[in-house]
């Protein structure tokens, strides 16, 4: 006579497949757990040392998760009624030998399938007196730490998304400040310009001189430098150097290496208050050598 076949089994089921294991590994835990008690096999499971273990406990949860959730049972008067793996496809892998010679490697995997049922009510009594003489309650205590294992997943999860979205409106509010500093310096530039801008009121010590540490020293669009010289002021990226009368951009070749005296927010406001890019050719090499030249004229003259 024959019996019930493995797929008609009564009960609840969760399976996994393609596991990264042999069905021999997976076999030798399952023979732990079969027939026994939700609890005793997650304790057994939890304090297993083979790494198939966890893959085994993910399969048992679901499967308690499925019986909870579609058949209405209680996980501590489930157990587990059958537990098998299947041999899954084997990857063959090949590794080189002496003499040219290659040895086969198969990479095994299985399929892992766990049923869980509900005990009768006579088996359920005599349970649960004899866990009330013990003084404690396994199945009970298993369920609960289940309970608590997935509302911490699921306030993890809810803490994850809400601190996403934080995240996302700060960048938001970021973006949109920026703009609006941009705008407003663009502003207040074409102000100046229509009022026209004289840098003895921007003279930030009342000396008459246009110096480098004066608020805006060299026109509507130039920032002081910070405390920290090399922190660019915001909306302030191009360095410039009041001595030299050179201005660097950001991507420039010497723009790490020049110390800031004046900051200015675009190449227009700097060549505006006389500044040249660095490394730009000087226009009037022409009128220079052409005077150095009629100093020497004139010297000679002198001379006769």
């Amino acid at each position: 006579m024959t019996g019930t076949k493995t797929n008609e089994r009564p009960g609840t089921r969760a399976t996994v497949k393609f596991v990264r294991s042999s069905a021999y590994k997976a076999r030798e835990i399952l023979d732990l757990i079969r027939n026994k008690s939700y609890a005793e096999a997650s304790e057994i499971l939890a304090f297993s040392e083979r790494g198939i273990s966890e893959e085994i406990a993910k399969v048992l949860d679901s499967a308690v998760a499925n019986a909870e959730h579609n058949d209405g049972q209680l996980a501590e008067e489930l157990f587990v009624s059958a537990c098998y793996a299947d041999e899954g496809p084997t990857l063959k892998r090949w590794r080189p030998r002496a003499r040219g010679r290659a040895t086969r490697i198969r990479k095994r995997t299985c399929h892992i399938t766990i049923i869980v049922s509900r005990y009768d009510d006579a088996t359920l009594d005599r349970l649960r007196e004899r866990e009330a003489n013990a003084g404690r309650s396994t199945s009970s205590n298993a369920a609960e730490a289940r309970r608590r294992r997935v509302e911490q997943s699921r306030e993890r999860a809810a803490a994850r998304e809400e601190e996403e979205h934080d995240a996302d409106t700060e960048a938001e509010v970021e973006e949109k400040s920026a703009e609006e500093q941009a705008a407003e310096v663009v502003a207040a530039t074409e102000a100046a310009l229509e009022d026209g801008y004289d840098a003895e009121t921007a003279d930030s010590d009342d000396d008459g001189a246009t110096d480098a540490d004066d608020e805006s020293p060299f026109g509507p669009l130039s920032h002081a430098p910070l405390d920290d010289v090399g922190e660019a002021p915001e909306g302030y990226p191009i360095k410039g150097n009041a001595d030299s009368m050179k201005y660097h951009q950001p991507d420039g070749r010497w723009f790490d290496k020049t110390v800031a005296e004046v900051w200015f927010a675009t190449t227009d406001a700097a060549e505006a208050a006389g500044f040249t890019e660095a490394g730009a050719k000087a226009t009037n090499e022409g009128d220079s050598s052409g005077e150095s030249d009629a100093d020497a004229g004139d010297g000679t003259e002198e001379q006769d």
